[in-house]
């Protein structure tokens, strides 16, 4: 997902840099790429000190350490978007708060988790063309929705940030949904207003 969101971000003419754990080796020939060139892939702590907008699209196994990259900065006005989804069972927690939770940052919102970080796998002919989104303040709400905007998605308000774990419980129905179907074909949600 980050490379999908990176390079749609890129064709846009936006300054885009991509933070990865330091033993990372994308194999990828699109992570190749960026590696040849000096000034898009850094560490985690070493990118998100660079950027002014966090686009968190990390395996939940990694996301302590880009916490604690979050908490190691000195000036905590970035703007924080977590693209992420815990992992599913009954009583699951919410990525977004565990995030709150270990940086006491205040600029968190969600958007982008309803395509899952094996996008655009999941979507091949790229149609879904929706996500949603949710956080507190408005300032921070319409800055995130025009970077949603700015590449193509329709981008749905569904509130406050406590709606956080309603977005990832979207992702693991649509999640459970594919599970249950024997074909081997991803399901997505589309939003109709009648």
């Amino acid at each position: 997902m980050s490379i999908a969101l990176g390079n749609k971000y890129l064709s846009r003419g936006e300054d885009v840099v991509f933070g990865v754990r330091e033993e990372f080796n994308g194999k990828d020939i699109e992570w190749k790429i960026l590696r040849m060139q000096n000034n898009k892939v850094f560490g985690y702590c070493e990118a998100i000190n660079k950027a002014d907008v966090v686009l968190i699209c990390c395996e939940n196994e990694y996301l302590p350490l880009v916490c604690e990259c979050l908490c190691s900065l000195e000036k905590r006005d970035k703007l924080v978007v977590d693209c992420t989804n815990g992992n599913y069972h009954p009583n699951f927690d919410c990525n977004t708060q565990y995030i709150q939770e270990q940086t006491e940052y205040s600029r968190v919102l969600k958007a982008f988790n309803n395509l899952g970080l094996d996008y655009p796998a999941s979507d091949p002919m790229e149609l879904v063309k929706e996500t949603y989104y949710c956080g507190n303040g408005d300032l921070d709400k319409y800055r995130v929705k025009k970077i949603i905007e700015l590449i193509g998605f329709k981008a749905i308000d569904v509130g406050s940030l406590q709606n956080a774990p309603l977005l990832e419980a979207f992702y693991h129905l649509r999640k459970q949904i594919c599970d249950n179907k024997t074909e081997k074909v991803d399901y997505h949600f589309k939003l109709m207003s009648v």
